[in-house]
């Protein structure tokens, strides 16, 4: 990474191998993303609270331009003890396996993190798209025997129109000023409307 990784170890031995599993997945973060400012990554081992091995939390804070991104990868202990009878017969909460081991625990995080983060990048690159109202005209002339017409766009032009292009069967249900949305398309001979629904 362009800029160094901020790791930070709780109850446990600081790790060479987790720092290198760390700063590895956080260059594969770089590449989804070149603008990364920072990136804080904690691993904690919760002891005390559990007979079946200690699980891994691992907390992580990614920042860049104008948002920032994260991930806590609290383990759901509940998910496996959803009834009073199940508490009642175990003297310990249960482990999810991805948090039994920190390797799969950093993994899983920053996973999590990868797909907020290609959300993120998508909806900068104006690739989410947003509704876009289509534009309302009204119906000036109609030639019912030849399946055709015009209608006028809110700017004053003219465009036509086919049968065709008329959704949900509704060519016959058109009148002269009947308010339609449609959508523009350049024709052989001018603007036509390749979608026309009645408003």
């Amino acid at each position: 990474m362009i800029l160094p990784v901020q790791v930070a170890f709780h109850g446990l031995e600081p790790s060479p191998a987790l720092r290198e599993l760390i700063e590895a997945e956080a260059t594969k973060l770089e590449h989804l993303y070149g603008d990364i400012v920072s990136c804080r990554v904690a691993v904690e081992r919760l002891a005390g609270r559990h007979r079946k091995g200690n699980p891994y939390r691992v907390r992580i804070d990614l920042a860049v331009p104008r948002q920032r991104l994260t991930v806590d990868s609290q383990p759901n202990t509940r998910r496996f003890l959803e009834n009073v009878d199940e508490i009642a017969r175990s003297k310990s909460d249960e482990v999810h396996p991805e948090h039994k081991d920190s390797a799969l625990a950093v993994r899983d995080a920053f996973r999590k993190l990868a797909r907020q983060l290609q959300d993120y990048a998508r909806r900068q690159r104006a690739d989410v798209k947003s509704h876009v109202p289509q534009p309302e005209g009204r119906v000036v002339r109609l030639f019912p025997d030849e399946d055709y017409g015009f209608l006028e766009s809110a700017d004053g032009r003219e465009v036509y129109f086919s049968r065709a292009s008329v959704l949900n069967g509704e060519y016959d249900q058109l009148y002269v000023n009947a308010r339609v949305r449609f959508v523009e398309e350049d024709g052989e001979k001018g603007p036509q409307a390749s979608t026309v629904r009645l408003v």
